[in-house]
């Protein structure tokens, strides 16, 4: 039983940056692979970044790379995704996702928070 909780969306100017959280509680996340997803309005989720146990590999999406970097601080059993260089293409709502075996499959999702970027 893990719930996951994200933070930090909101409206920011294109070219702007944003630093998303995702806190848990009920289990530590020191164990687990970490993952952010997207959807945007009429579009599919997508897969955004993800993170290994020790932050040893990290991995992004194309349209992402070189903007934004995925974090963790497991001390604090929270997650975050800094956003920079902001484009109108990345307006979504963002979910964190905890992958607890490790094998690419996420097994915990939080409700999302609405990251929306205007020109």
């Amino acid at each position: 039983q893990v719930q996951l909780l994200e933070s930090g969306g909101g409206l920011v100017q294109a070219g702007g940056s944003l630093r998303l959280s995702c806190a848990a509680s009920g289990r530590t996340l020191s164990g687990f692979y970490m993952g952010w997803f997207r959807q945007a309005p009429g579009k599919e989720r997508e897969f955004v970044a993800s993170i290994s146990r020790y932050a040893s590999s990290r991995n992004y999406t194309d349209s992402v790379k070189g903007r934004f970097t995925i974090s963790r601080d497991n001390a604090k059993n929270t997650m975050y995704l800094q956003m920079n260089s902001l484009k109108l293409e990345d307006t979504a709502v963002y979910y964190c996702a905890a992958d607890e075996r490790r094998i690419g499959v996420y097994d915990y999702w939080g409700q999302g928070t609405q990251v929306t970027v205007s020109s």
